[in-house]
């Protein structure tokens, strides 16, 4: 039975990696790319997008290619009709006055299907400024939240899972108290005696299974991947899936209206939690954490440091949370998009997601910090998130794969586990 588990979670493992990772090809291929070979201009230039389409590697020619221009996730600026030339046609946007992000689409129907793809201009980019602002009680309410869970022992419990175990490394199931409920996670230590530094993996947005971090503990580093929703992560996948569309569904709108309750205080302080935890581990250097995640990952990676001085390193893939109001100030805001339908723009819920917008915790980082992301990005705008890491003092440096959408390279992935390793071990 235990075998039949542990393919099944295979399977499924690598049918996740097929969808969310780089997008399979398609028959026929259409190719935005914008005139500047970095995809950046400087506001108030024109930009020009040239569209390819190719069947077979072949440019088709005479197709008639409809294309649509738009600040992102904003309302069109224009849209018409071109035909192809040799498989190219090429249009030149209106002069983009602010900084921020225009993304021009392009479809094409052939033998009866329609085939698109989009490209992203960015102007200015280290111009933009959050549209959220930062409340005078913001630190006051995240100091007496910490010392509310101070006040909740951790009280961990570990189980010993033997079927991940490798000959280098203990891998457990983690138990710990937080506030309102528990926090669970994997923890994957090295088995040699010794004194180790650590990552805290901090998850996606969903509701999933976890197995582990056990690659960077046998090159001799603690890791601790953790859920943030209260419930063990090494349940049957199926109980995911009921509670993703039942209990959990939406939970980063749950009481929103009040901030003292929001759904993701807990969170918040659960990632907190998890430190505490990594601090009292015997194996622990007691000098260096680092903590990631991507997504909603990224966010709480840049949460978490914000909050708590003992992270030494964040790295972040595409932060969501980012700058949340921006609807509200007729540009894109982030992910999840709360505030783009116009019956959550609630004069409470939007109080209350100052002190959760990953925006003002960016401003209290202190610590290095390797961020990356794309330019088409279709779930967290990069508008959003440029807001956030613009607003970031410390030392920090900034990774663009323009092309890229919620998803990474496997190079841009090696980046990201090579500087952390590097931190970590130098």
């Amino acid at each position: 039975m235990r075998l039949r588990f542990t393919f099944m979670l295979l399977l499924a493992a690598g049918i996740f990696l097929q969808t969310a990772g780089q997008p399979a090809r398609q028959l026929v291929q259409v190719i935005v790319t914008p005139d500047r070979a970095d995809w950046t201009y400087e506001k108030g230039d024109r930009a020009e997008f040239q569209i390819t389409v190719l069947q077979n590697n072949v440019p088709l020619d005479g197709f008639e290619v409809n294309y649509r221009i738009n600040p992102e996730k904003m309302d069109d600026w224009e849209e018409g009709t071109l035909t192809l030339k040799k498989g190219v046609v090429s249009v030149k946007a209106k002069r983009f006055s602010e900084a921020g992000f225009l993304r021009c689409h392009a479809s094409v129907e052939v033998d009866g299907k329609t085939y698109s793809s989009y490209a992203t201009a960015g102007f200015s980019p280290n111009e933009i400024e959050p549209t959220t602002t930062l409340p005078p009680d913001f630190e006051l309410f995240w100091k007496e939240a910490k010392a509310e869970l101070a006040k909740v022992p951790v009280k961990s419990v570990l189980t010993l899972m033997p079927e991940r175990c490798s000959d280098k490394v203990d891998v457990y199931h983690v138990r710990l108290d937080n506030i309102k409920g528990k926090i669970y996670g994997i923890l994957s230590k090295p088995k040699a005696e010794g004194k180790y530094p650590a990552i805290l993996h901090v998850p996606g947005a969903g509701i999933r299974p976890y197995s582990g971090d056990v690659g960077n503990a046998e090159k001799g580093i603690i890791t601790f991947q953790i859920g943030i929703h209260g419930i063990p992560v090494n349940l049957d996948p199926s109980v995911y899936t009921d509670l993703g569309g039942g209990a959990l569904d939406g939970y980063w709108r749950a009481n929103l209206d009040d901030k003292d309750n929001y759904y993701f205080k807990r969170v918040y302080l659960g990632c907190v939690r998890a430190v505490d935890f990594i601090e009292g581990l015997d194996c622990f250097n007691g000098e260096d954490i680092a903590v990631t995640g991507g997504s909603q990952g990224g966010a709480l990676s840049i949460i978490t440091a914000g909050l708590d001085d003992r992270i030494d390193y964040l790295a972040a893939f595409y932060p969501a949370l980012s700058d949340l109001t921006g609807y509200l100030h007729n540009r894109a805001g982030g992910w999840p998009h709360m505030f783009r339908d116009g019956f959550t723009n609630k004069p409470e819920k939007v109080e209350t997601s100052k002190y959760y917008d990953v925006v003002n915790f960016a401003r209290f980082v202190k610590v290095p910090g390797w961020y990356s992301w794309g330019y088409n990005d279709n779930v967290c705008p990069p508008t959003s998130m440029h807001a956030a890491y613009n607003v970031v003092q410390a030392p920090k440096e900034l990774h663009i794969f323009q092309e890229t959408q919620h998803w990474t390279f496997p190079e841009q992935r090696e980046q990201k586990d090579n500087w952390l390793v590097e931190q970590l071990l130098k």
